[in-house]
């Protein structure tokens, strides 16, 4: 990360908080733990200085921490977070991000104004979304998205979380980017992209 992207370390008051939030509503969160910084950098892999970045469901800001190091300016790093409490732990340690406390499923509302997106990097938990709600975010977050752009998704499940019929239905195509073996727990990330006519 240069020098010019602020951010502050985590604190274990951060970790106490995303357990709670955990706690709260699991099937909101995803995962009982943050992101360990193998997932995080295999999530920001490929993503070039300069891209503008939209990430879902940053969490504590692990995967945040790895885009701003991939070379991400803050100013071009949007951070979308629904948890109230995760989003007060991203403003402190971002303040120059664009911190969104905001729910996925309305993106269009809190983020449509801004310019198209190279990257979007999606920490959400998909596999526990309904049908509807899968379909609702990923048609949003493709219509965000530049043309080539590409979208990176982990799951614990190991197969892709948008299945056969869903990629098509959205005309995407996906391919594994890698394995996470060393998170808790091991995660798979995808890399999906628009099918040009």
């Amino acid at each position: 990360m240069s020098g010019q992207e602020l951010q502050q370390a985590h604190t274990p008051d951060d970790f106490g908080r995303f357990f709670k939030s955990w706690i709260r509503n699991p099937f909101a969160i995803g995962a009982f733990a943050p992101s360990g910084r193998s997932l995080a950098k295999l999530m920001a892999t490929g993503v070039e200085p300069g891209s503008r970045v939209l990430e879902l469901g940053a969490g504590t800001g692990r995967v945040t921490e790895a885009l701003l190091a991939r070379g991400v300016h803050a100013a071009d790093l949007y951070v979308v977070e629904r948890d109230p409490h995760l989003v007060e732990i991203l403003e402190r340690r971002f303040p120059r991000c664009h911190v969104i406390g905001a729910d996925a499923l309305r993106l269009n509302e809190h983020v449509a104004a801004a310019p198209p997106f190279d990257f979007i990097i999606s920490g959400l938990p998909l596999v526990l979304f309904s049908a509807d709600s899968r379909m609702r975010v990923l048609q949003q977050a493709f219509g965000l998205l530049k043309p080539g752009g590409r979208l990176h998704q982990f799951t614990y499940a190991g197969r892709c979380p948008i299945d056969r019929q869903l990629r098509g239905t959205l005309r995407v195509d996906r391919a594994l980017m890698g394995i996470a073996a060393l998170n808790l727990p091991p995660a798979f990330v995808y890399r999906l992209t628009r099918i040009e006519r």
